[in-house]
């Protein structure tokens, strides 16, 4: 066990798509670094259920009210910045552009774009990203388990185009460290040796891109 370790950033972020795992995972690195958290709200935003059915309609209203949260909770972390030792996210705000680039039709793109763009002129980069990946399968089963009303209208054609979102954007992000993560076949729910492995590896990680491709662990039985 390595718990209370001290980790040299101080800025972490867990991103994946829709029931990637990123809200627990990040809970946990909190408690493994006696670091805090800053989670997304979606049960704030007014305009969500809405959106799982009207998407059509409820876009704009629901992109919008996401981003100005995401930006709220960026600039506090800004404030924050000198009294905290660790802030483990669970969102980026520069992901709030890919779920709009999907949703949005042309002319409300670029209104977004332009409120984007003047809200975001400075915000905080993390020092490390941790990106989840998992394919559609196995995305669809989370999402199902966790049981959340509104998430089982998502459309399979919805997630992959999402999902299609976040590897294009991470192929390309320099901004910070990152680490890629198979999560495929490991289970940071329910397995503890599977988080332990990955703990491990995010204590010694060095700066730049790195990959992490594990297969799970078969825990003995007590």
């Amino acid at each position: 066990m390595m718990e209370k370790t001290v980790l040299p950033q101080r800025y972490i972020v867990v991103e994946g798509p829709i029931g990637v795992g990123k809200t627990h995972l990040a809970k946990r690195l909190a408690e493994s670094f006696s670091g805090t958290t800053v989670f997304e709200q979606p049960e704030e935003n007014p305009f969500l259920e809405k959106f799982y059915l009207y998407p059509k309609q409820s876009a704009l209203p629901t992109q919008l009210s996401f981003l100005m949260q995401r930006v709220k909770q960026s600039k506090q972390l800004q404030q924050d910045d000198l009294f905290t030792d660790l802030v483990v996210a669970d969102f980026m705000v520069e992901k709030d552009r890919l779920f709009a680039q999907i949703t949005l039709d042309d002319d409300e793109l670029a209104l977004y774009n332009m409120v984007y763009d003047n809200l975001t002129m400075e915000h905080r980069a993390p020092d490390l990203v941790i990106y989840l990946q998992a394919p559609l399968s196995v995305l669809k089963t989370r999402v199902t388990q966790r049981g959340i009303g509104y998430e089982q209208r998502i459309e399979d054609a919805y997630l992959k185009r999402l999902t299609d979102s976040y590897a294009d954007f991470f192929h390309y992000y320099d901004e910070s460290s990152l680490l890629i993560v198979n999560a495929e076949q490991i289970d940071l729910v329910n397995s503890e040796a599977d988080y332990q492995n990955l703990l491990a590896q995010i204590s010694t990680l060095q700066s730049g891109r790195q990959y992490y491709n594990p297969l799970p662990v078969t825990e003995k039985k007590k």
